[in-house]
Order: C-alpha cells, then structure tokens, then sequence
C-alpha cells in the first residue's frame, strides 16, 4: 500500500517505470541513469542541454550525480512490495504456516494453494479468479451472488438474480467479458487519440525549441553586429576627438611661439634701454663740462635713432599680434560635422544597406493617371490622367508604380515622405510577375505583394487579400521600409517622435522584389528621400 502511494514519487518521468540507477541534475530533478544519458545525447547536436522535467538549460552538459539514498529506498521498498505479495494473499486452507495463494474462489470467497486448488470443488458455481483480499466486492451486495453481467443502463455490474428478477430486470445487459472487451476498444480508441494529441504537443514543442534556438542564433548574430559596429563608431569618434584636439592644440603651440618670439624681442629691447640709460645717467653725474657736452652729442644721437627704430619696431609688433588671430571656432564645428556625417555614412555602408537614393520608380510601369517627377523620386495623382503607350509592363487599372530595381541579397531601407489628404495611399513590395490589368493586379491583394496602407483615418497592412487594421493611425508625414530578403521580414515604421513600428511581414520570398507604391486622391504625392 505505502509502494502504491509512492510509486509515482519513485517513477522516472522519462520511461515512466520505477528508477534504475538513479541519478540527479543541478536543478534537483532525478533520471534513470539510462534515460538521462539518452536525452542527453540526443541535445548534444544542437549544443542546448536542458533538463526534461523542468527545462532549465546549462551552458555545457551537465554532470550527473548517483542519488544512492534515493537508490536505497526503492530496494527497500521493492523488497516490502515482495513479502507483501508473498505474506499478503495466503491459502485460507493452511493454517498451520502462511503459503502464497495462486487462485482465489469466489464462491467460497477464500484463497487457495497449489496443493488445495487440486482438491478444489470444480462445479460451476465455483468460480476461480487471480488472488485477492477483496472477494466480497466481486459478489452482488444485495443476493450475495457472483457479478456476471454489466447493465449498460445503469452502468454498473450485476449478478443473475438482478438480471432476471432484480432492479435491473428488462435493462440491456451483457456479459462482463463482453462489456470488459467494448470497453477496451473504447479506451484504446480514445488512447489512440490521445497519443495522437501527445504527438501533435510534442511536435509543437519541438517546433517552439527550434524557434527559440534560431532566435537565440540570430540574436547572438545581431548582438556580435551591434558591439562591432558601436566600438567602430567609438573608435571613429576618438579618432575625430584626437583630430579636432590635435588642431586646437597646434593652435595654442603656433601662438605661444610667436607670442615667446615677441616677448623675447621686447626683453631685449627693454635690455639695451636699460643700459643706454645707465650710461646717460652716468653722464649726468660727471663734473667735467668738456666730457658731458662731448657725451651729450653721442647722446642725443643714439635717442634720435631710437626714436626712429621704435616707430618701426612699434609697426613690425602690431602687425604680428594682428597676425595672431583666434582660434576660428566655426571651421572647427564645420570639421565636426563633417567626421560625425562620414561616421554615419561608414555606419551605413557596414550595414551593407541599399540606400534609397539609389532607387528610382519606373516611368514605363506608371498607370496613366501618375506623374512621376523628372528625378523619378516621386509620383503624384492627376485626375486627368495622360496618353501613354500601353506598354506590357504598365499597370492599367490600378493607380501604381514600381521601382525600376529589383532587390535580393542585400538588406533595403527606404524612406519616404506623403503630402495626402484625402483619398489613399499604399507602399510595399512585389514580385515582377506580379498582374498589371487584372482584378488581383492591386498592392497586396494578391499572393504577390506586401503593403502597408493608409485609406482615410484607417491604417491597414494587406498581404493576398488579407487586410489587418492597425490599433495606431499614424499621424506623421514619413515613413519607413526595411527590407531583410534573406531573412524573410518587411517591417514599417512610423518616423514621428517616437519612431513607431507598425507591423512586420515575415514570408519566405521566392522572386526579387520591385518597391512599388499606390497613390490616388487630389493633391497627393509620396516622395521617396
């Protein structure tokens, strides 16, 4: 009885049979050795080790370690579970030591022996059946004979007096092997179907692992590209620091030389005054009249000539603090700008983007009532309309046009920018071979396009002619397209404050794609930047 309560405690949930070897992973759950080393193995493929109970995954594969007081107590209680089996059902018949029953009678409603069970009564109302404590339950409660038939009525067993003479007298009845034996084709019907459902939960299962792993794949990808691309940018940046410092402190160097320069002249001259001084006051101390007159002419001629070489000198030093101009702070910005504009145009370059200034629509796929700009950078509507060759490739019905590119490999970013207030509007892709004059010829009614749509105050996204309307109605002027064709995905975005993602397509794409827009109502124009 306690093996019974137990037994699911003591199952492997991997087999489903009581535990062999029992061995245990870090987040606590136990395995039949076998078992674990079987799912083990099969993750050994995809590099991803989890634990089968909980799923909790472990960067390598786990070790594995012997649960021996778990080991012990299912030998013990195998063992109980035998004496039980032995010692539990005894023939009623040997009284003076316990022997193991083979059959028990339900007539008598006792356990036999094998040496008993030979010289059993065998008349029919004997009835033998596998050992057992509960005999009484296999006779009816209410006549005390043995349950032989199943009242489909009432759903339950019966004896012979119930059936004939009973509460079940005139019910629809059936013999307990045959009524055992519907009910087994019941339930192995029903098993069938749930095995059926196990498989499609395991199968879905399987598919969300596989889904969660090509995420983990692609977002270690992404994660590698980002931190290469931003310690680019960063080192992109030092190098602009270190220009934009080095041309500063050349600045600062060049005016400090000059400035030593005249500073030194000044010194110098400031030196040769003071000792000219010092001789004319030397002079004004002699007391010989001939010395001083004969000094005072040589004086006099040296303070000319310094009056003289000092205008010029005076006009050599204005000329060069003139010279010295300050740092020009605007050509500085200027040189900033221009390293952070190259940085960006680097950024996208290494994102291995179409740009869209290399992408013009194509006048000859242009409905009539198009006008696209001489540039081929944007298209208009025109009631009017005008005479152009019905070329094959023109749409006829549907005011649209296509680029006249093709993309594939490479990743596309197109922006775009609307002037539209009535009427609609659509931007997306298509393949080449999409129809330019049937009723299916329309921007993502058809199996063939992709767009995203604004109709009024409506915003919609439209593939084969499934059309998913927006909760948010964009109220901003520009837009954008990235196309991943590799990866299967066409996204939109919303360029207002915030940028806004509005929706992405995921498809496997099996043609190149033309960029292709739909405009119609009075004054409306999408300019593509």
């Amino acid at each position: 009885m306690a093996f019974a309560i137990l037994r699911e405690e003591l199952s492997c949930s991997i087999c489903l049979n009581i535990y062999k070897d029992p061995v245990n992973l870090k987040c606590g759950h136990n395995f039949c050795q076998v078992c674990i080393d079987r799912v083990l193995g099969s993750q050994e493929e995809d590099g991803v080790y989890s634990c089968p109970e909980c799923r909790e995954e472990f960067p390598g594969r786990p070790d594995l370690a012997r649960n021996i007081t778990l080991r012990n107590i299912i030998e013990r209680c195998v063992s109980s579970l035998s004496e039980e089996t032995v010692e539990g059902i005894s023939c009623a018949y040997c009284v003076h030591s316990p022997v193991a029953a083979v059959k028990s009678c339900l007539h008598c409603e006792a356990s036999l022996c094998e040496e008993h069970l030979m010289v059993h009564n065998r008349s029919p109302e004997h009835v033998l059946s596998e050992p057992s404590n509960s005999l009484k339950s296999r006779k009816c409660s209410v006549h005390k004979k043995i349950l032989e038939y199943y009242c489909t009525q009432d759903t339950s067993c019966i004896c012979v007096t119930c059936c004939l003479a009973g509460e079940h007298k005139g019910h629809k009845v059936e013999q307990l092997t045959e009524a055992s034996n519907k009910k087994k084709e019941t339930l192995k019907l029903i098993l069938t179907k749930m095995l059926a459902k196990r498989a499609d939960i395991e199968l879905r299962v399987q598919t969300l692992q596989e889904r969660r792993r090509e995420v983990r794949k692609r977002s270690i990808g992404v994660t590698e590209t980002v931190s290469a691309l931003f310690e680019d940018i960063r080192r992109q940046l030092e190098d602009l620091e270190k220009k934009v410092l080095s041309v500063v402190s050349q600045h600062e160097d060049q005016v400090s030389i000059a400035v030593s320069d005249l500073i030194q002249q000044l010194e110098s001259k400031k030196d040769e005054l003071s000792r000219k001084m010092s001789h004319i006051e030397k002079v004004c101390t002699m007391d010989d009249p001939l010395l001083v007159l004969q000094e005072q002419e040589s004086g006099r001629k040296d303070f000319c000539d310094t009056e003289k070489t000092d205008n010029v000198d005076r006009q050599a030093y204005n000329e060069k603090v003139q010279n010295m101009v300050g740092l020009d702070e605007e050509l500085l910005w200027v040189t900033i700008r221009t390293g952070l504009a190259g940085i960006v145009s680097s950024v996208k370059v290494g994102m291995d983007e179409v740009k869209a200034s290399d992408m013009v629509l194509d006048v000859n796929t242009a409905e009539n009532h198009l006008i696209v700009s001489t540039g081929s950078k944007s298209v208009s509507w025109n009631r009017d309309g005008t005479s152009c060759p019905p070329l094959p490739k023109r749409f006829q019905i549907y005011p649209q046009v296509l680029s006249t590119e093709t993309f594939t490999s490479r990743n596309l970013c197109i922006e775009w920018e609307v002037d539209h207030r009535s009427g609609r509007w659509s931007v997306g892709m298509c393949y080449p071979t999409m129809d330019r004059k049937g009723d299916g010829s329309c921007l993502g009614f058809n199996p063939k396009s992709w767009c995203l749509q604004m109709c009024g105050q409506q915003c919609s996204v439209i593939h084969d002619g499934r059309e998913v309307y927006l909760p948010h109605v964009p109220n901003a002027k520009r837009f954008l397209m990235y196309l991943e064709y590799e990866a299967g995905q066409l996204s939109f975005c919303e360029l207002g404050d915030p940028i806004r993602h509005l929706h992405t397509f995921t498809a496997t794409f099996s043609e190149p794609l033309h960029a292709a827009c739909y405009v119609w109502g009075y004054n409306s124009t999408i300019t593509f930047k």
